[in-house]
């Protein structure tokens, strides 16, 4: 015991009286002082009575901890909050790389106007990159995808008859129509009236499997299931639509068009279903960098038609094919979405047909219509209204995809 030092019995029944009030009072009706006390001596041993000393050593001690404990806190919480700082700014950047889907309408018609503009940025990407071009947005589906969803599908006969009839029925009639308009009101030369008939007469777009997984993720399987269906029966289909409404016959390579929806189609998604089941680390890897990937993929599809038939696009009767085409494709969209409409009327997941099934019907393959008519007609200006709609169409469709899913978020 230091000299001239009186101990102090007073704290002695303070501590039994905290200690009481303890015992009655709630922690959330402690005043911060209090509560920074109780977790103070849970970190440190109480001092007795002993300890504590009139000279002020005890007090200053005591003192001592309370600062050192609540430093201790403070360092605690800091390390907490840059931790969490750092998972918040990885999670932003996967936030951003997923997100990238979000700004496919704003590139679209970026390409587009770059196009225009400046064709050699586009004209590299030649017609033998669109298959693995496509391939790679199949692909993305597949690992988004599992088997139980196409199998799903598969069990609704009646929306793929749906989606069949709008590609096949509704849009070959204003093929047709659009093409008589083009001569009879227009006055443009027959070819180009007969490039848009032949628009009308192919199967579904892959595109279009992409603007539904977009919107309605659930629905693209669905999506695909149709556009797979239509491109297997377009072998013969395309071919008599295009006697029928063009007048010539077109003699499409079976062969050929089975390996490329094996291509195009089946085997990436295939390989996407592969990876997510077998392999779901490397998916799950994988899948934060498809979606911007996907971006500038579509982007590719979408410029490189228009650079490379910048000269047809931009001559006189350019800017009517533009106006005939958009025309086609807006009526396809609105008659496809009311067709569900009254379809599915009954469904829980009417909007969501609606919007599959007037992609389905509002967008076609407007490459495989282009390859076409560079092989089989003679008159080049036939392939001008294929080479304008790959662009309309991707137009369209990506802005619808932009709205609908706005209305989907509110």
């Amino acid at each position: 015991m230091a000299p001239n030092a009186v101990p102090l019995n007073r704290p002695v029944q303070v501590s039994r009286t905290v200690r009481l009030l303890r015992s009655v009072t709630p922690a959330s009706s402690l005043s911060p002082s209090s509560f920074l006390l109780r977790r103070s001596e849970t970190a440190f041993p109480r001092l007795s009575s002993s300890d504590l000393w009139i000279s002020g050593t005890g007090i200053s001690a005591k003192r001592n901890i309370l600062v050192s404990t609540s430093r201790s806190f403070e360092q605690a919480s800091t390390g907490e909050d840059q931790s969490t700082r750092i998972q918040e700014k990885r999670f932003d950047l996967l936030k951003i790389l997923r997100g990238a889907n979000s700004v496919i309408p704003h590139i679209v018609l970026g390409s587009t106007v770059l196009a225009l503009v400046y064709p050699p940025s586009f004209t590299w990407f030649t017609t033998r990159y669109y298959a693995p071009a496509l391939g790679f947005l199949m692909f993305a589906v597949g690992v988004n995808s599992s088997p139980k969803d196409f199998i799903e599908a598969i069990k609704r006969p009646d929306v793929i008859a749906a989606g069949y009839l709008g590609q096949f029925f509704i849009k070959p009639l204003l093929g047709f129509l659009f093409g008589t308009i083009t001569v009879s009101v227009f006055k443009l030369p027959t070819s180009l009236g007969a490039g848009i008939m032949l628009v009308s007469c192919v199967s579904g777009a892959q595109l279009s499997n992409y603007a539904t997984f977009l919107t309605d993720p659930s629905m693209a399987p669905l999506s695909i299931v149709m556009t797979s269906i239509s491109t297997a029966t377009a072998v013969l289909v395309t071919p008599t639509l295009s006697y029928l409404l063009i007048g010539k016959k077109l003699p499409v390579d079976v062969k050929g068009m089975m390996s490329s929806i094996t291509q195009i189609v089946v085997a990436p998604i295939a390989a996407g279903l592969l990876l997510n089941r077998f392999l779901p680390k490397v998916c799950s890897a994988l899948q934060p960098f498809l979606p911007p990937l996907s971006v500038f993929v579509t982007a590719l599809c979408v410029g490189s038609p228009l650079a490379i038939n910048i000269k047809a696009v931009l001559s006189p009767f350019g800017v009517s094919i533009v106006l005939l085409l958009f025309g086609f494709h807006l009526l396809a969209f609105i008659l496809g979405f009311g067709l569900a409409g009254v379809w599915f009327s009954k469904s829980a997941d009417v909007k969501a047909l609606q919007r599959t099934v007037s992609y389905e019907t509002g967008m076609q393959s407007s490459l495989l219509a282009l390859a076409l008519a560079n092989r089989f007609f003679q008159d080049p200006l036939v392939g001008v209204p294929p080479a304008i709609s790959v662009v309309l169409m991707s137009l369209m469709g990506f802005a619808l995809v932009m709205i609908w899913s706005k209305k989907r978020e509110e």
